[in-house]
């Protein structure tokens, strides 16, 4: 049903954003209609969002009009597609309960650079995944038995994290089962939550992600970013650097760091790779 909703300004203002092409977004408004009235304001979002003076004045003259037999059908759906989002937020706060007791349990304990469970801990609290195609909270307790994680520095609006993303998804699928030890942990480079989210979604993350809002609230695994994206850096549960996109100064890619990960999982297991290092 999503599919076939009319556009609004704000799904416009995210594809923009997101890297989509005027043509690309015309041939959706074409097919899909245009469920606003733009006003001063919407319009004044789509100029920063990057809309053309063509594009705007199509919507304005109405060319992208949905038709009057189909406004109210329309409207309908689009209301009742935001009372299911309502429901289902409301329903994952009543069943986070137990989420919230082992958050106030788990912030209670202070963790060092440099302690056995760095990593997990500046990801504590922070945490969200893919559900059903929403994002949810991720217990803490998830990343209590890794050893090995890959922060990735990554963004919808790169094109050439797009290109890279699937791989990874795949590569995550075909040793997730035999390195159980091993764990993702996506930062986003996004510019709004919904373009991380639509990413997430888009490209079927299978790991955790710090929640968009909370970037700020990890320094700690901030400071693994390179200068570019995308950067996948391989640290141990201490915070150790095993592999990285960046050598030396020089982008050397996140291809690259899979294989170095390939050849860490192939000398024996992170615990001991990450102290003869």
């Amino acid at each position: 049903m999503a599919a076939t909703l009319p556009l609004t300004t704000s799904d416009i203002s995210l594809m923009l954003r997101s890297g989509y092409s005027v043509p690309t977004i015309e041939a959706e408004l074409a097919s899909r209609h245009f469920a606003d009235q733009l006003d001063e304001g919407k319009r004044n979002q789509l100029i920063k969002a990057g809309a053309t003076t063509q594009l705007l004045d199509a919507i304005e003259k109405g060319q992208f009009s949905v038709p009057k037999d189909d406004l109210e059908r329309s409207r309908r759906k689009m209301e009742e597609q935001a009372a299911d989002r309502t429901l289902m937020a409301e329903r994952a706060k009543r069943n986070d309960t137990l989420y919230q007791n082992q958050l106030l349990k788990q912030r209670s304990r202070v963790v060092a650079p440099g302690s056995p469970d760095a990593i997990a801990g500046a990801a504590r609290g922070n945490m969200v995944r893919l559900q059903n195609g929403n994002l949810v909270s991720c217990y803490d307790e998830e990343l209590a038995p890794k050893q090995i994680y890959g922060l990735y520095f990554s963004a919808y609006w790169c094109g050439p994290c797009r290109k890279f993303t699937p791989q990874l998804v795949a590569y995550y699928n075909q040793i997730t089962h035999d390195h159980p030890e091993f764990e993702i942990i996506f930062v986003s480079a996004d510019k709004s939550a919904e373009g991380m989210a639509t990413y997430m979604r888009e490209s079927g993350m299978p790991w955790p992600a710090i929640e968009y809002g909370k970037v700020a609230n990890v320094p700690a695994l901030q400071r693994y970013a390179g200068r570019g994206i995308p950067d996948l850096v391989i640290v141990d549960a201490s915070g150790k650097v095993l592999a990285d996109s960046f050598v030396g100064g020089k982008y050397v890619g996140p291809g690259k760091v899979l294989d170095d990960l390939n050849a860490i999982f192939a000398r024996g297991g992170s615990p001991q790779v990450a102290a003869n290092r």
